[in-house]
């Protein structure tokens, strides 16, 4: 009853303050959001005037917040714009601008410390942190167009950061000009269709296993999708290129578990993919279905043995197809089906598999390898003719660096 009394109480209050005749938003200082925020009764829709309204904002009550594209949220530059609190609350078309600046506050243009929040069809500009989600779960983050402050990159912060959060989906966002997209300590997430391009790394995964990573196109950062310690991952159907930088990879491991890698498409990187050999008979990858073209090196292997699982994967147009710290931690991978558009073999009983199998050995490429400056002349008639002359006559026997006994024939 007395929930009913507080109800009807604030719908008169929101009334009253909707019949005062303001004059126009633009004339003075953007009036508070917070204001109408609290009027606002649990369970019910807030949509504000169009126009332009101070921050910061909490939202402590279940409720909706429609800006229908014509309402903006300006933090200006103070700390983070909106927090929401309350399970259950939605926000949608809403631009929210300027928060601080702070990565020690980790100010964002939205907090989400609630669970069962929908943040859909929203802008977010010049905040340092796009979406933070902190030990928040089952969310829904749809639709949304987030950068980051006009900063050096190292400078920015992330477009998206979840933080021992759960069972959220984050879907068909665009990010672009931020810093990377964090996922710490949180499992169970779908992240799947969003395009992130203009940041360093795309998505950076650590101590969180258990995560589906799906139809994403990411380009034109430094890096792809990196994967720290976190067992488990679904990494499927994605498209990664324009990984230029020295050490850019489209995708890059390191001590990771039981993680399906299918259906990608990886092309134009420094490094299509990058692992470290399994420590433990259990840190295996499995490689399958994927698409490498016109990258430097297509897969590189760092450690002393091999172990992971690469079939069915199509290797086009690369300059080296693969390279590792040591042969054996190439050659000790289980290659298998693979197609490769080097493979001199043939297949006379047509069967579509090579009627030989294909081995990469070890010439010329060595010397790039191991002197980082000599990758200049990749490509140039002095080291083609190094390649030529050692293949012709190697001074020394080359070492077998991988064999795919069942080639796949296109």
């Amino acid at each position: 009853m007395r929930a009913s009394r507080n109800n009807v109480l604030n719908n008169w209050r929101l009334l009253i303050l909707l019949c005062i005749p303001f004059p126009p938003l633009s004339a003075y200082a953007s009036p508070p959001l917070q204001l109408f925020v609290e009027l606002t009764p649990t369970g019910g829709v807030l949509r504000p005037p169009p126009g332009t309204y101070s921050g910061p904002v909490i939202i402590k009550r279940k409720m909706t917040l429609d800006g229908n594209g014509k309402v903006t949220i300006d933090g200006e530059g103070h700390k983070t714009v909106v927090t929401v609190e309350a399970d259950g609350v939605e926000i949608r078309g809403m631009r929210i601008v300027n928060s601080g600046d702070s990565h020690d506050r980790i100010d964002a243009a939205l907090l989400i410390e609630a669970n069962n929040t929908v943040i859909e069809n929203n802008v977010i500009e010049a905040s340092l942190f796009g979406i933070h989600l902190r030990q928040a779960d089952s969310n829904l983050i749809k639709n949304n167009h987030v950068s980051s402050k006009d900063y050096d990159i190292s400078l920015r912060g992330e477009g998206l950061r979840l933080w021992y959060s759960y069972n959220n989906e984050i879907t068909n966002n665009v990010f672009s000009k931020v810093r990377d997209l964090v996922i710490t300590n949180s499992s169970d997430n779908e992240i799947t269709g969003n395009r992130i391009f203009d940041s360093r790394i795309g998505m950076e995964f650590i101590f969180s296993p258990e995560n589906e990573i799906s139809g994403n196109m990411i380009h034109n950062n430094a890096t792809g999708i990196t994967v720290l310690y976190s067992d488990n991952l679904q990494i499927k159907n994605n498209r990664i290129y324009h990984m230029r930088k020295l050490t850019g990879s489209g995708l890059a491991f390191k001590e990771s578990s039981q993680v399906k890698i299918e259906g990608n498409q990886i092309a134009h990187c420094a490094v299509g993919l990058r692992a470290n050999a399994p420590i433990h008979p259990e840190n295996i990858l499995y490689a399958k279905n994927n698409f490498l073209a016109f990258n430097d090196v297509a897969m590189f292997f760092y450690g002393e043995k091999g172990g992971h699982v690469i079939h069915n994967n199509t290797f086009e147009n690369n300059f080296v197809d693969v390279l590792g710290s040591a042969p054996m931690t190439v050659r000790d991978n289980d290659w298998l089906g693979n197609y490769w558009d080097k493979y001199a073999g043939y297949d006379f009983d047509k069967d579509g598999t090579g009627d030989r199998p294909h081995e990469i050995y070890l010439y010329s490429d060595r010397i790039w390898v191991d002197r980082p400056m000599t990758r200049f002349f990749r490509g140039s008639p002095a080291l083609s003719l190094v390649d030529f002359i050692e293949r012709l006559a190697p001074f020394s026997i080359p070492e077998l660096v991988l064999r795919d006994p069942e080639p796949r024939m296109h």
